[in-house]
């Protein structure tokens, strides 16, 4: 009975599952951006570059949001040994973000706009999604119970839904016009809290990979160790102050820049030291048992070293006056959106998902390969992008004043390996993600069948004495 209740898709599962679908959708909706660049006009009477840009990101910040609440809500049960406060409440998050997110990209594609960066939809499609957190703040508490003795990672989810809920707020304040009114205002606010927001995120993400590591050693050595207590004052002091790099170019305030050059990506070198502290421990039966979770957050360690290369240099202002608003910015993006936190929430996925009636084993070649292309593809993807990055920036900063056609052709041969290199990226996210999704599917279908099977067979049984 047990196993025929486990082939039942629960509610955090759907929160995962839909996020898999969001992080498809949001690599083909980049692919058809990226031919856009190189075939200027491309459906621009149905799908212009100015709706599918908005649907790329809105679909990546989404994937992100949902797959990091279905994670901290499964790992936070797992950690308590007791079922959510309230399975009702989780529901009706569940269906306000979905339901928010159809309207959201739905919006898109008509062409109707209204918000800012990240958030180009209707201001009042805001107030759902600013509901649906408070259920799930709520939610979390409330099945925590006490704070105190917990592991860092309860700590982290608990700060990460508290300044996540405050920082998407602050993004909407550019409705007043108090704040809309004042150029310089608007623009450090706006910047401001997506900079903390996406710390907030990453404190989510953080908590469940600690998590999960501890999951895999089968020790909790690593969420009640100094070093991840480190981990989360150094990552909450991050979101609090690390966005300053991101107004370089705005006339505030010196010392916010200076403190914010001080601690910009702080957390991820102790996060990569975590990982790698981690991996020697864990042993090899462990490391065969949990294999794709495990590669995954191999993966994720070597884009924290490879993205924190990049932003160092970004944080410097002698340096960040030539890289922003250009392709180096989007580059130091995609490294972390995808080589730290995708690749980090697939580990989670795959552990949360794993457990059904089907083994993943038959999938084991396909998902090899996926691993493999996508790493190998975001790597030619990113240095493509730091490329184009360089060159746009030595137009920017040149006395020559050369045409922005003459530069745009200049990047052409980058947009091409940009675009091909999507191209293999795409197909090995693909390959990962559509063996997840076919087997919760399949199970939830034979869960189905059996239920209606024995329904029949009550009744039977019922109408018969």
């Amino acid at each position: 009975m047990e196993r025929l209740h486990r082939n039942k898709i629960s509610t955090e599962k759907i929160f995962i599952l839909f996020a898999l679908l969001l992080l498809a959708g949001a690599m083909l909706f980049g692919l058809l951006g990226a031919l856009q660049y190189l075939i200027p006009g491309l459906l621009k009477s149905r799908l212009s570059f100015e709706r599918v840009r908005p649907l790329h990101v809105s679909s990546v910040v989404f994937w992100i949001i949902m797959a990091t609440m279905g994670t901290a809500i499964s790992f936070l049960q797992e950690h308590t040994g007791k079922k959510l406060y309230s399975a009702q409440l989780l529901g009706i998050q569940l269906w306000i973000f979905i339901l928010t997110i159809i309207c959201i990209l739905t919006s898109y594609c008509l062409g109707i706009f209204g918000g800012r960066e990240y958030w180009e939809f209707p201001p009042l499609l805001s107030i759902p999604v600013v509901i649906g957190w408070i259920l799930f703040l709520i939610n979390f508490i409330k099945s925590a119970g006490s704070l105190k003795n917990q592991p860092v990672y309860v700590w982290m989810w608990l700060t990460g839904i508290v300044f996540f809920l405050f920082t998407y707020i602050e993004s909407n304040l550019w409705v007043l016009p108090y704040f809309r009114n004042n150029v310089v205002n608007d623009m450090t606010i706006q910047w401001k809290s997506y900079g903390s927001m996406v710390g907030s995120w990453n404190m989510l993400i953080y908590g469940s990979s600690i998590f999960l590591m501890d999951k895999i050693s089968n020790n909790k050595t690593y969420s009640h160790s100094s070093i991840a207590f480190a981990l989360y004052f150094t990552g909450l002091f991050n979101l609090m102050f690390n966005w300053g790099h991101h107004i370089y170019t705005l006339p505030t305030q010196p010392y916010v820049k200076n403190i914010s050059y001080l601690v910009s990506m702080t957390e991820l070198v102790i996060l990569g030291r975590i990982i790698y502290n981690w991996k020697h421990s864990v042993s090899a039966a462990k490391k065969l048992f949990h294999e794709t979770a495990y590669r995954f957050l191999l993966a994720a360690d070597l884009w924290i070293f490879l993205t924190l290369l990049l932003a160092i240099a970004m944080s410097v202002p002698a340096i960040n006056v030539y890289t922003h608003g250009t392709h180096i910015t989007v580059a130091h993006t995609m490294g972390a959106t995808i080589g730290i936190n995708s690749f980090l929430l697939l580990a989670m996925a795959f552990d949360i998902l794993n457990e059904g009636c089907r083994s993943l084993e038959p999938y084991k070649k396909m998902l090899n390969r996926g691993i493999l292309t996508a790493n190998i593809s975001l790597l030619i993807f990113w240095l493509s992008l730091i490329a184009a990055g360089i060159i746009k920036a030595r137009w920017q900063m040149s006395g020559l004043q050369l045409p922005f056609s003459v530069m745009m052709q200049a990047l052409r041969p980058w947009f091409i390996i940009f675009f091909l290199s999507g191209i293999a990226l795409t197909t090995g996210f693909l390959l990962i993600i559509y063996p997840l999704v076919k087997n919760q599917l399949v199970c939830h279908l034979k869960w189905t069948i059996k239920r209606r099977k024995s329904s029949i067979r009550t009744k039977a049984a019922l109408a018969m004495e």
